[in-house]
């Protein structure tokens, strides 16, 4: 039984994974349809579902919502639905985390309500919005003197987390039309029959002519309301017509019908969407369903690429293949350290194949991505995170095969683990799968270049991970034996060589790249030195060893350093705001940085 045990295990989550692709069972209201509707936002094209989470993430920390009334949880695609065209309801839903005590007290926030489900962290936007003017003045206060995001205190960044939240929050609720309409298909009939009218009027009032008062001041109170939810910059819903215009001259609701005064035909895509939110708003299942069938069909007109890829973006958020691997690092770690207490083979052959199911799971994701994107594995900071940690778990599975100890399960596993986490934090920022800036956007440099530094950050990783378990065995165990302690120096010196090689190769390849776009070799550019300072410090650890300075105490001590060197140049130079490699900046995890 006990060599069937592996494969049992195993099967389970697997079986647990796959049970995660099933299509979800269709709604009364078709929204797993609605979700692959493509759109535009942040510079890319991204289907209603990737909006939604992307959106609720930034606002809440989550991807539901709960609904006290119903006692259930909201998807983010059925939240989004409710903000973009039945906003007022949306408001009265509690989607607004807010940590900090002492702005809770500055907007006067209700008391909690534990008998409601409340929990004093998340707040509906009819609860806040009597604070508006104080959040600006705040904000405002904070912006003007405190231009150095490292002199914000936590209220101030809590302050700006908020105030962008309903920032976010207003443009959705103005992205299919104005916020306040009630029925979207009468509104767009009604600006139909006023429009000939109401442009006579316009001219005869320039050219300074008797015009129809009535039909002037119409046409412009709506063209008014339109041109407000322009200035929003809310999300780009209407695809190109004819799409040989091309397929990034999408435009907002707002800006398709002005352009229709000045005499443009509307696209078809304005009315689509009316009525879908018409029906959605007046509860007319068939009516939205029957919409959204016919707006697919539409975009197939032209359109297919986007609408497919829509769907392949939809499937992979339900997939969610990095968060599926994750829970598996965590079981196959359990599994592995279990081995260590009582050497049972079928303990550490489980582990071996857990991590092996991660480690599909984690490929299969990666690769996704990189089809989606039509880029290589690493475009920016999160994905760095995801390629690092799938980068560690080959390697630890490849010690494994050499070493049968679990020493490289538990380091995969650890790694894996710790760069999802990672990962998943970093998510909370919004898309991940956002455009790189135009310097950066290179395909060939970025498969290469920035694949083998990050190669090279992996194996420092692994390296140190291995140091941490040297030293944690020999101080809270009697596991460390002679021969563990030479198989785990020769792990690390074998893994340091490999190190410094794909780090090495890694920044003289960015020196090029930096020569093709900014003209110089190098500016010693903070990410340039922290790259430069991991090629130094596994020079040193070698040059230690080599010549004989340190054994295999001393060896381990300073692999551990090597963590410190990574860390510090995958993200401590981000933190400081400077330099040419503006992408990932990030604030807030100094704390994190200096406590690993």
């Amino acid at each position: 039984m006990k060599r069937q045990l592996p494969w049992i295990i195993t099967g389970i989550f697997a079986l647990w994974f796959l049970s995660t692709l099933r299509t979800p069972r269709p709604s009364t209201f078709r929204l797993d349809e609605f979700a692959e509707l493509p759109v535009v936002f942040n510079g890319r094209h991204q289907p209603v579902d990737s909006l939604a989470r992307n959106s609720l993430v930034q606002i809440r920390d989550r991807y539901t919502v709960h609904d006290a009334g119903e006692n259930r949880s909201l998807g983010a695609t059925e939240w989004l639905a409710e903000v973009m065209m039945k906003p007022e309801l949306a408001d009265d839903r509690r989607a607004f985390r807010i940590d900090h005590p002492d702005l809770i007290s500055l907007l006067k926030l209700p008391r909690v309500d534990t008998s409601r489900g409340e929990d004093g962290k998340h707040y509906s936007w009819n609860q806040i919005s009597p604070g508006f003017k104080e959040i600006e003045d705040q904000a405002r206060r904070v912006l003007e003197t405190k231009r150095d995001e490292s002199k914000r205190d936590a209220f101030d960044r809590a302050l700006l987390k908020l105030r962008n939240a309903l920032t976010l929050y207003l443009r959705l609720k103005n992205t299919v039309h104005p916020q306040d309409t009630t029925n979207f298909v009468a509104e767009l009939a009604a600006f139909e029959s006023i429009l000939p009218t109401g442009v006579a009027a316009v001219r005869d009032q320039q050219n300074g002519q008797p015009y129809d008062t009535n039909a002037f001041n119409e046409l412009l109170g709506l063209a008014s309301r339109y041109n407000v939810t322009v200035e929003m910059a809310p999300p780009l819903v209407i695809p190109p017509h004819p799409p040989e215009r091309g397929r990034d001259a999408w435009s907002r609701m707002g800006e398709s019908l002005m352009v229709h005064v000045r005499g443009e035909p509307l696209p078809p895509a304005v009315g689509h969407w009316a009525r879908i939110a018409t029906a959605f708003r007046t509860g007319d299942v068939p009516g939205f369903n029957a919409a959204i069938t016919d707006y697919r069909r539409s975009l197939g007109g032209g359109l297919e690429k986007e609408l497919l890829k829509g769907q392949r973006e939809t499937f992979f958020n339900r997939m969610a293949p990095f968060y599926s691997a994750l829970i598996i690092y965590v079981a196959a770690f359990l599994f592995a350290i279990f081995y260590w207490f009582n050497f049972a083979e079928w303990s550490r052959r489980t582990a071996f194949g857990l991590i092996g199911l991660a480690f599909i799971i984690h490929t299969t994701g990666l690769i996704y991505r990189m089809v989606l994107e039509g880029r290589p594995p690493v475009t920016n900071l999160y994905s760095s995170a995801i390629f690092i940690g799938w980068g560690a778990v080959l390697l630890g599975m490849i010690l494994e095969r050499f070493w049968r100890n679990a020493i490289g399960l538990v380091v995969a596993a650890s790694l894996g683990f710790v760069t999802l986490i990672i990962a998943h934090n970093l998510a909370l920022d919004g898309d991940t799968m956002v455009m790189l800036q135009a310097v950066l956007d290179t395909n060939f440099w970025l498969a290469t270049h920035v694949v083998i530094v990050t190669l090279g950050y992996a194996s420092t990783y692994v390296a140190g991970f291995l140091a941490i378990v040297y030293i944690l065995r020999g101080v809270l165990t009697r596991g460390l034996d002679e021969a563990t302690g030479r198989a785990l120096a020769r792990m690390v010196y074998g893994i340091i060589c490999f190190a410094t090689l794909f780090s090495f190769i890694g920044t003289v390849l960015g020196g090029i790249w930096a020569d093709q776009s900014w003209g110089r070799f190098w500016g010693w550019d903070p990410k340039e030195n922290g790259a430069l300072i991991i090629v130094l410090w596994n020079a040193l650890l070698l040059h230690a060893r080599w010549g004989g300075l340190v054994r295999e105490r001393g060896l381990m001590a300073l692999t551990v350093g090597g963590n410190i060197v990574t860390s510090w140049s995958w993200f401590g130079t981000n933190m400081l705001g400077i330099g040419l490699h503006s992408y990932g900046f990030m604030s807030g995890a100094a704390l994190a940085l200096g406590l690993f």
